[in-house]
C-alpha cells in the first residue's frame, strides 16, 4: 500500500506570477525554504503549462525483489539548473527512489541515471528495466491492453537508491523561460556541463556525498554519462565507483568509412540468424557459437579487404562478397552493387523483402510493413512505434496515478532538442581518462545483439580502442543479451542484466579501508 503527502516547492505561486525567480541558497543556511505545493500552479490570468522549477511529491511504497519486501520512498519532483549567477534558468524533473528501511547511506550506492537521444526522457529504464516497476508487456517486449505498470521484481532498488533524471525538454523538464539560451543545453558539451552541475545539487541536498556514486546512461545516455565521469571528477570533485553503458553509441571513437562499414557485418549475421536467413550449418548452431566465427572473419578478412577499395582484385572481391552473403542473410549480387558495403538502413529493408517485411532498427526482432516493397529503407522504425505504444500510457498513469505529481505539462517522450551541438565529442576518451585518474572506477557495458543502432560488436570496439595500453582492461566487462537496443525488455534478460547490474555494483564497491591507489 503506498502513502503520500506534499512537501514544499521553492518557488512561490506569487513570485511566479511577477516573474521572479529562485535565488541559488537563499537563506543563511543555504537550505531552501519550503511551501505547501498546490495541485496546479495558477497565475491570476489562469493556469499555466510552465514549469515549476522546484517542487516535490513523496509517497512510500514497498516491492518485492527476489522474494523479499522492500519498503522505499519515491520523491517526484523538479530541481533547478543554475546559471552562473545563481539564478534558475530551467527545472529537471526527477523521480528518486530511497529505501526506506536503510538508516545510514554511507555505505549505500546511489545510481543516477539517463536515457539517450538526445531528446528522449528517462522514461525506458525506469519503467522497464531498474526502478520498482515494470510497464505492462508481453515476455517479448511488445504491447499488451490494458496498459499499466506492475511491480519489477528484477529492480536493483535491493541494493541501491536510484535516481532517474530528465534533461531539459524531456519529460517534464524545460527551462524557465523562451528568452534562455538553447546552447545552453543543446549540445554534447553543454549537456555534459548543466548535468554536472545539476547532480552536484542533487547530492548535497539529499545528503548523498559519502554514498558510493554510480551513472548508467542508454543510448545517447552513454556519451553523456562517458562526458560526466570526467567532468564530475574535474569540475565538480566527485568521483564514482562505476559508469554502466548499457547500448551505447561510438562515443566519439573515430572509425572511417571503412570500419564503418566492416564492424555492421557481426549485428547482420545475428539478425539473419534470428529470422532464420542463414545456411543450415550457421542457423543449426545456438548463437553465441555462431557469432566467433563471423568477427573472427570480420577482423582479419573483411577489415583488409575493404581497405583495398577498387584495387581489390576481382575474385578476392568476389570470395569475400560470398562470404559476407552466408553471414549476412543478403545476396552475393546486393553486396557486390554496394562494393562491399552494405547500409544498416538497405539491410532493415533488404533481408526479408522477398517475405513482405522490414526489420527493427532499435531491435531487429521486430518486424515491420511497407506501403511498397521496393526501396532503400523502411517506412518507419517497427520497434520504435511497438515502445510508444506502450510506454506512453504506462508512464502518465504512473507518475499521476501512483506517485501522485500532478501537471499541466506534457510529458515528452521525445523533446525538440535540435539543433543539437555534436562537437568536441571526446566522450570515449573523457571515460577512460576518469578510469586513469581513478582507481575506483569501473565500467560494464550492455549490448543486445539485435540492436542495429548501437551494434554489439562497435560497443567491443569501443572498450579495444578506449583502451590501447590495456592497463585498464580488469576493470573493464562486457555482457551480450539476445534481444535489442533495450535488451531488459525481453523477460529473461530484464532478470539477466539487473543481475549482472547488481554484480558489478558489489564488485565495485572497495572493501573498507582499500586505499584507491594503483
Amino acid at each position: 500500500m503506498k502513502k503520500f503527502y506534499l512537501t514544499g516547492i521553492a518557488l512561490t505561486f506569487a513570485a511566479m506570477a511577477f516573474g521572479q525567480q529562485p535565488a541559488r541558497n537563499p537563506s543563511p543556511a543555504g537550505a531552501a525554504p519550503t511551501i505547501k505545493e498546490e495541485p496546479a500552479a495558477r497565475t491570476p490570468t489562469g493556469p499555466t503549462r510552465t514549469i515549476v522549477p522546484e517542487s516535490t511529491v513523496v509517497t512510500n511504497h514497498t516491492v518485492t525483489i527476489k522474494g523479499k519486501a522492500v519498503p522505499y520512498k519515491a520523491t517526484a519532483g523538479t530541481l533547478p539548473v543554475w546559471d552562473e549567477d545563481g539564478k534558475a534558468i530551467a527545472g529537471l524533473f526527477y523521480t528518486y527512489y530511497e529505501r526506506s528501511d536503510v538508516q545510514n547511506r554511507e555505505n549505500r550506492p546511489l545510481v543516477i541515471s539517463f536515457n539517450g537521444g538526445p531528446g528522449s526522457a528517462s522514461v525506458w529504464m525506469h519503467i522497464a528495466y531498474t526502478g520498482p516497476v515494470v510497464l505492462n508487456i508481453d515476455d517479448e517486449g511488445y504491447p499488451v491492453q490494458p496498459y499499466g505498470y506492475k511491480d519489477n521484481s528484477a529492480s536493483i532498488l535491493d541494493i541501491a537508491d536510484i535516481v532517474y533524471i530528465d534533461p531539459v525538454n524531456t519529460g517534464y523538464s524545460r527551462a524557465t523561460s523562451k528568452d534562455v539560451p538553447t546552447n545552453k543545453f543543446f549540445g554534447v558539451r553543454a549537456d555534459i556541463k548543466y548535468l554536472a552541475e545539476w547532480i552536484n545539487t542533487f547530492v548535497t541536498r539529499n545528503n548523498r556525498w559519502a554514498s558510493p556514486k554510480f551513472l548508467i546512461g542508454e543510448s545517447y545516455g552513454t556519451t553523456r554519462v562517458s562526458g560526466l565521469a570526467l567532468e564530475l571528477q574535474s569540475n565538480q570533485w566527485m568521483y564514482l565507483n562505476g559508469v554502466i553503458l548499457v547500448s551505447p553509441t561510438e562515443l566519439g571513437i573515430e572509425r572511417g568509412t571503412v570500419m564503418e562499414a566492416a564492424l555492421r557485418l557481426p549485428y547482420f549475421a545475428a539478425t539473419a540468424w534470428y529470422h532464420k536467413m542463414l545456411p543450415g550449418d550457421l542457423q543449426g548452431k545456438k548463437l553465441t557459437d555462431m557469432l566467433p566465427e563471423v568477427e573472427n572473419f570480420t577482423i582479419n578478412e573483411l577489415i583488409p579487404a575493404i581497405s583495398k577499395g577498387g584495387f581489390l582484385a576481382a575474385a578476392e572481391k568476389q570470395k569475400i562478397a560470398a562470404k559476407m552473403a552466408r553471414y549476412s542473410g543478403i545476396s552475393e549480387k546486393v553486396i557486390l552493387q554496394n562494393n562491399l558495403d552494405v547500409s544498416t538502413n538497405l539491410f532493415w529493408k533488404e533481408l526479408l523483402r522477398e517475405k513482405g517485411y522490414t526489420v527493427g532498427r532499435l531491435d531487429s526482432r521486430y518486424k515491420g510493413i511497407d506501403k511498397a516493397d521496393a526501396g532503400e529503407g523502411p517506412d518507419y522504425n517497427a520497434e520504435l512505434t511497438s515502445w510508444l505504444h506502450s510506454f506512453t500510457p504506462a508512464i502518465n498513469m504512473y507518475i499521476r496515478n501512483e506517485l501522485n505529481y500532478k501537471t499541466d505539462l506534457k510529458y515528452n517522450m521525445f523533446g525538440p532538442v535540435h539543433p543539437w551541438d555534436n562537437s568536441g565529442d571526446r566522450t570515449g576518451e573523457n571515460l577512460r581518462a576518469a578510469m586513469a585518474q581513478n582507481p575506483y572506477l569501473h565500467l560494464l557495458v550492455q549490448s543486445g545483439y539485435y540492436d542495429g543502432a548501437c551494434d554489439y560488436f562497435n560497443a567491443k570496439y569501443n572498450l579495444w580502442q578506449m583502451d590501447p595500453s590495456g592497463k585498464l582492461k580488469d576493470r573493464m566487462s562486457w555482457e551480450g543479451y539476445e534481444s535489442g537496443h533495450m535488451m531488459y525488455l525481453r523477460k529473461p534478460d530484464l532478470a539477466m542484466g539487473n543481475d549482472h547490474i547488481r554484480e558489478f555494483i558489489q564488485k565495485a564497491l572497495p572493501k573498507p579501508g582499500t586505499p584507491a591507489k594503483f
